[in-house]
């Protein structure tokens, strides 16, 4: 399969080149625009508990499905939030774990699961009890919220991570979760409450902004009761 990122940066567009019969996958509402030999459907891959068990990680019940059932042809795939589009190459050799909201396309090969965490991470990683783990040969796409920057962790080394920023890391990258500060009440007024610890190797994919910090800054300018359409417009535009 052929792919083309174009305008990279905040407003990525994936362009996917497909031969006849090919399929890919992708999150629910990611086509914009296609070849007229080309269907879109949408399926539960995996049946209803598996697509339950994905919304339970916070990712959709149905995959969007783009099929050149007519002839080869293109297709634009386009995230739901401004952000970058990262690819990931998987061998059948290791599988990845995504954030919430973090897978974007996969090839034929790639599936896409969860799994349960054990109760110290489901209560503070901040992706909850399940999260989203990629696995199978072939191409993965992850989004993010803003831009995607690669941290290559060595052998035995170790780095410390926001887990709000976090995108994609290596099922065998061993992590665990710690207070930001000595203190709860320095880590509080830090306003970095909780951190992930990584310990290499391995490619850990962040993103440069904060979703939920992001959110808290739209609430601050609507007011309760208030509609907010001048702000929310003002800052559509800022982010255009």
């Amino acid at each position: 399969m052929r792919y083309e990122m174009l305008h990279p940066g905040s407003s990525s567009l994936l362009k996917v080149y497909l031969d006849y019969g090919e399929t890919i996958k992708a999150e629910s509402g990611a086509m914009v625009a296609m070849s007229p030999t080309l269907d879109v459907g949408g399926q539960a891959e995996g049946g209803i508990l598996k697509g339950l068990g994905r919304m339970l990680a916070g990712e959709k019940f149905f995959f969007q499905t783009i099929t050149a059932s007519r002839g080869a042809g293109e297709v634009l795939l386009a995230p739901a939030t401004p952000g970058e589009i990262y690819p990931i190459e998987l061998n059948g050799s290791y599988n990845y774990t995504l954030q919430k909201d973090g897978f974007f396309v996969g090839t034929s090969g790639i599936e896409i699961s969860t799994q349960m965490q054990n109760l110290t991470k489901g209560l503070f990683s901040g992706e909850g009890f399940f999260v989203v783990k990629a696995s199978g040969t072939g191409l993965l796409f992850v989004s993010s919220f803003g831009a995607i920057h690669a941290i290559d962790i060595p052998p035995g080394g170790e780095y410390v991570i926001d887990n709000s920023h976090l995108v994609a890391w290596p099922e065998t990258t061993q992590y665990k979760i710690e207070k930001a500060s000595s203190g709860w009440f320095s880590s509080i007024k830090s306003g970095e409450v909780l951190i992930c610890r990584f310990y290499g190797p391995g490619r850990v994919l962040i993103q440069t902004r904060n979703p939920q910090a992001f959110g808290q800054w739209i609430r601050g300018f609507v007011s309760p009761g208030s509609s907010g359409g001048g702000t929310i417009s003002t800052i559509t535009s800022l982010i255009d």
